[in-house]
């Protein structure tokens, strides 16, 4: 396929994921398991033309930016707070699974290399943060799962990579040394936190002197890649230098950032996330091809002969050593914290049961297997298995998982006690503006120059001070009164295009005047929720 051809068949893949999210949408079905689906389908289309996936491209294309997307919006607070679960379930969970599919899979093939096996178990044991992202944003959950799930998304990946690389050496030269091996996997995370903390700083330096939101914005998507390929570079984890990298841009881009920024760039970040997120389920499903083509001259149904019983053992072990390291993990940290006299709560089985559950794989998983060397023992093996596991955690345990969160009766947390909740904290603004407007209404003499702000203030403060007091009962009162803001909003929008439409005024001036109108509608909208 010619660059041409391939430029092409992508504008075609959008086409398609733009087709395929609205009959996601109409059949209320997760979009990650439409678009796989999708892609599996397209694959084998007739006349479609052959298009190779290069592992390498899909990982570094693909993974920098949604990794800094999620460190990005990581509350910091409760990373910290939940961090020996994170590290227990993105360092404990993914070893744990590794060798326990790698003991499963020789046991079930006892003439295939230990270090095969291991690889293979390697291949399929980090859940993957694209996938863990597109479905934990549509579902509310307990703050501390919350932050679980997505802090083990935005580690675990380096786990499995590492893993992977030091069971394909085992397996090409027979020879593995535990101590080299924990050495160098330390090395690497302390390098790569070291080299993203200081990407991470240099970027925020960097952004305080640039004040065009265009090329702040342009700055800011060179980030990720900056992050990850300097890791690599310097031979340290890029996925934890990318990780810290986006922690430490998203705690100071509130300094650093001005509010047109944050609106454009946030704009233009989702429909970015958006686009790749879903072209990395379609390249997962069109993976098949290649997955097909790579395998051996075997028929296919010799192949599954030989190896449907080792894939069923591998998928069913993936789900259940997960489910037995987050059981056994909950309920013994509770005994240690409980014979060390600490008080701790009793694990919560439905918590457990989710978190369990949630272990979808995706994009790691299918382009760490098709980097495979072509001489390393059992690759069909593990090709197969791969994408099996992909599509059992995404079109099962993704579909599925808002439906366990409705039996397993989850909710968000109650606002947590000592902090402030948002009408406390909005009365606080609130105060510090008409501390400011009241010092500057008057002029030097004395006189009153600006009633109409101190009187827009004043009723501003006392409004938010009685809401913060009793919330509950100005519910009714605020969505009406948001809903009278959105009524104007819309007659205003209405009287403004019929000015422009007869020719009455410049396309300046609708502009002007309808991005005003935006940002009273988005405000509006945002308040009545």
């Amino acid at each position: 396929m010619t660059s041409v051809e391939t430029f092409k068949f992508i504008l075609l893949l959008l086409v398609a994921v733009l087709g395929l999210e609205l009959i996601a949408r109409r059949l209320k079905l997760p979009s990650s398991a439409a678009l796989l689906l999708g892609g599996i389908a397209i694959a084998f289309l007739p006349d479609i033309p052959s298009f190779h996936i290069d592992p390498e491209l899909v990982l570094i294309i693909f993974l920098p930016p949604l990794l800094i997307d999620g460190a990005y919006f990581t509350v910091w607070s409760d990373f910290k707070r939940n961090i020996g679960g994170i590290l227990w379930l993105a360092l404990g969970a993914v070893i744990f699974t590794t060798f326990t599919v790698g003991m499963v899979v020789h046991w079930i093939i006892p003439t295939l290399p230990w270090a095969a096996c291991f690889a293979l178990g390697a291949v399929v044991s980090p859940p993957d943060a694209v996938a863990a992202k597109a479905v934990l944003g549509k579902v509310k959950l307990p703050r501390r799962l919350m932050a679980l799930l997505e802090g083990e998304s935005l580690l675990n990946d380096a786990t499995g990579l590492v893993l992977f690389r030091f069971a394909v050496v085992a397996a090409l030269t027979g020879t593995f040394s535990l101590q080299e091996a924990g050495v160098s996997f330390l090395g690497l995370a302390l390098g790569g936190l070291l080299v993203g903390g200081s990407i991470g700083f240099l970027v925020v330096r960097i952004f305080r002197h640039i004040k065009q939101p265009t090329l702040v914005i342009m700055a800011s998507v060179l980030c990720p890649w900056a992050a990850y390929i300097g890791g690599e570079s310097l031979h340290v984890s890029g996925v934890i230098s990318t990780v810290a990298c986006g922690i430490i841009f998203g705690w100071y881009q509130h300094d650093i950032l001005s509010a047109e920024v944050r609106v454009q760039g946030g704009a233009f970040w989702r429909v970015m996330i958006s686009t790749f997120e879903a072209l990395v389920f379609i390249l997962i499903g069109l993976s098949l091809r290649d997955v097909i083509s790579d395998l051996d001259n075997h028929s296919m149904s010799t192949l599954l002969d030989t190896m449907l019983y080792p894939i069923v053992g591998v998928i069913i072990t993936v789900i259940l050593s997960r489910f037995i390291w987050v059981y056994a993990t909950d309920y013994l940290r509770v005994g240690i914290r409980r014979l060390s006299g600490k008080p701790a709560r009793p694990p919560s089985p439905a918590s457990s049961f989710l978190l369990s559950w949630a272990g979808m794989r995706g994009v790691v998983t299918i382009a760490i297997a098709l980097t495979l060397p072509e001489n390393m023992p059992g690759r069909d093996l593990i090709l197969l298995s791969a994408f099996a596991v992909i599509l059992f955690t995404v079109l099962i345990q993704g579909s599925t998982i808002g439906l366990v969160i409705q039996l397993l009766k989850l909710k968000d947390d109650p606002h947590p006690r000592g902090l402030l909740t948002a009408a406390q904290t909005m009365y606080r603004v609130e105060s510090a503006q008409l501390a400011v407007v009241e010092a500057l209404a008057y002029d030097d003499a004395g006189v009153l120059i600006h009633t109409r702000l101190l009187e827009q203030y004043t009723y501003r403060t006392r409004i938010t001070e009685r809401y913060s007091q009793a919330p509950e009962t100005f519910s009714d009162q605020q969505a009406a009164h948001y809903d009278v803001i959105l009524a104007a909003v819309a007659a205003g929008r209405a009287e403004l295009l019929k000015l422009h439409r007869s020719g009455q005024i410049h396309d300046e001036v609708l502009h002007a005047l309808e991005s005003d109108l935006d940002l009273q509608e988005i405000t509006a909208m945002k308040n009545r929720e």
